[in-house]
C-alpha cells in the first residue's frame, strides 16, 4: 500500500495529472491488498471459528476495523473518482478547476463516518486517509497471519503426537503398563488429557499461543508458542523409553534371571569360603581379631523368587524395576562377600608373607656360604617353629623373623669378599 506526497500550493496541470496517476496506483494497490485480506485463509477461519479468550476479543475489534477500512476505501474511491471527473471536464483545466483539484488532492477533503468512539465523522486529506488505511491494514493482517500461523502449525503437530500417543498406549497395555498400576500408565493418561485440552484451546484461542517477534514490523512477525506441546512430547518420549525398557525385559528376562542366580550363588560360595577360612584362622592364628562373616543374602533370594514369579505371570512392568534393583544389589553383595573373605584371610596372608620373607633370607644366606652358621641356624629354627606351629602368634613370629633378618645382615656385612661375590 502506497503513501501520498505532502500537500503543496495550487497545483498546475502536470502536477494534477501526476498526482492522479499516483493516487490511481495507490488505489489499485490498496484494493488488491484488501481483496487479498478478504480472501485470506486465516480470515475465513476466524470468521467461522468459535473463538474465546484473547482471540475472540481481538478478532471482534479487527472485524470492526476491517469494516471501517472498507468504508475508508470507499470514501477514498469516491474522492479519487470526483477528482478524475473534474480533471476530465476540459483538456486544459481552468484555474478554478485546478484550485478545486488542489483542494481535493491536498486538502482535508474526505469526510467519513466516525469509528464509533463518540465522533460522528472524521475528515482526512487523501494522504492522511492512505496512511490511516495502511496502519489499519497492517494491524488487521498481523492478527490474521498470526492466527493462521498457529492453526497451520500446532493442531497438525498435536494430531501427530496424539497418534504416537495412541500407539504408545497400545504398546503399554500389551506389557501391562496401565493407569493406577504403573507410573508410566498414569503419565500416558495425563498426556492424553493435556493434548486434548491443548488442541481445543489452540482451535478456540490461537493468539494465546503466539509469541510476537521483538522489533519485527512485518505482518505476523513471530512464532507459535510450542512450550506445552514440547513438554508433553518430551514426557511421551520418556514414557516410550520406559516401555521400551519393559519390552527389553520381556525379551531377555530369563537370561538376566540366570545371571542374577549365578551372581548370588557366587556371593553365597564366597561367604561360605569366608566362614571356613575364619575357622581356619581361629585355629591357626593366635591373639588375632577375626571379623564375623555375615549370613547369606536371604532378602535378595526372596526378591529373586518374586522376580521369577513376575516373569511366569508376565508382569513385565513390575519385573523391569525389580530386575534393575536386584542386579545392582547382587553385584554389591558379591563385592561385600569378597571383601569379607579378604578381611578374614588377612592373618593367613600375613603369615604367608612372613614365611616367604624367612625363606628368602635363608636362601640369601646360603648363597654367601653362611647357611651352617650356628647362630643363624638357631634364629632360623626359632622363627620357623613359630610360623609353622598352630596357633601362630603373628606378633611374636614377626619379631622372630626380624631378629633372623638382622642377624643375617650383620653376618653378611662381615663375610669375606669371596663369599659376598658368590651369588645365585
Amino acid at each position: 500500500m502506497g503513501v501520498t506526497d505532502p500537500a503543496g500550493p495550487v497545483m498546475d496541470r502536470d502536477e494534477v495529472d501526476r498526482a492522479l496517476a499516483r493516487l490511481g496506483q495507490e488505489h489499485e494497490a490498496i484494493e488488491t491488498s484488501l481483496l487479498a485480506l478478504q480472501d485470506h485463509a486465516g480470515r475465513r477461519l476466524l470468521e467461522g471459528a468459535e473463538l474465546s479468550g484473547v482471540t475472540q476479543e481481538r478478532w471482534q475489534a479487527t472485524e470492526a476495523r476491517i469494516t471501517l477500512l472498507w468504508s475508508y476505501f470507499d470514501a477514498y474511491t469516491a474522492a479519487l473518482r470526483g477528482a478524475r471527473e473534474i480533471r476530465a471536464r476540459r483538456r486544459w483545466s481552468s484555474r478554478e478547476d485546478l484550485a478545486e483539484l488542489t483542494g481535493l488532492l491536498r486538502g482535508t477533503s474526505v469526510t467519513v463516518a466516525g469509528p464509533g468512539n463518540g465522533r460522528l465523522s472524521e475528515s482526512f486529506s487523501l494522504a492522511e486517509l492512505v496512511d490511516r488505511m495502511n496502519e489499519m491494514y497492517a494491524t488487521s493482517l498481523d492478527l490474521v497471519v498470526a492466527a493462521d500461523a498457529v492453526w497451520s502449525a500446532l493442531p497438525a503437530r498435536i494430531d501427530l503426537l496424539a497418534a504416537e500417543l495412541q500407539r504408545t498406549r497400545q504398546l503399554a497395555h500389551s506389557v501391562g503398563v496401565r493407569p493406577g498400576e504403573h507410573p508410566a500408565g498414569d503419565d500416558l493418561e495425563r498426556i492424553t488429557r493435556t493434548l486434548t485440552r491443548l488442541r481445543a484451546d489452540v482451535i478456540r484461542d490461537p493468539l494465546a499461543f503466539w509469541v510476537p517477534a521483538k522489533g519485527s514490523s512485518a505482518p505476523g512477525g513471530g512464532r507459535p508458542d510450542t512450550t506445552v506441546y514440547d513438554r508433553e512430547a518430551r514426557a511421551l518420549e520418556d514414557v516410550r523409553r520406559e516401555i521400551d525398557a519393559v519390552l527389553t525385559v520381556r525379551q531377555d528376562a530369563e537370561t538376566r534371571l540366570i545371571r542374577l542366580r549365578d551372581v548370588l550363588s557366587r556371593a553365597d560360595r564366597t561367604l561360605a569360603e569366608a566362614r571356613t577360612a575364619r575357622g581356619e584362622v581361629l585355629a591357626k592364628i593366635a591373639a588375632t581379631e577375626v571379623p564375623v562373616v555375615s549370613g547369606p543374602p536371604t532378602v535378595l533370594q526372596e526378591q529373586l523368587a518374586t522376580a521369577a514369579e513376575y516373569r511366569r505371570s508376565a508382569q513385565w512392568h513390575r519385573l523391569s524395576p525389580l530386575l534393575e534393583s536386584l542386579e545392582q544389589r547382587a553385584e554389591d553383595e558379591l563385592l561385600r562377600a569378597r571383601e569379607q573373605l579378604t578381611a578374614v584371610t588377612a592373618p593367613l596372608a600375613v603369615r604367608a608373607e612372613l614365611r616367604g620373607r624367612l625363606d628368602a633370607y635363608k636362601a640369601k644366606v646360603a648363597r654367601h656360604g653362611l647357611a651352617e652358621d650356628p647362630f643363624l641356624v638357631e634364629r632360623y629354627d626359632a622363627a620357623r617353629r613359630m610360623l609353622w606351629s598352630a596357633p601362630c602368634d603373628l606378633r611374636v613370629a614377626e619379631s622372630a623373623v626380624l631378629r633372623y633378618q638382622r642377624a643375617a645382615a650383620e653376618l653378611l656385612e662381615g663375610a669375606p669378599e669371596e663369599h659376598k661375590g658368590e651369588q645365585g
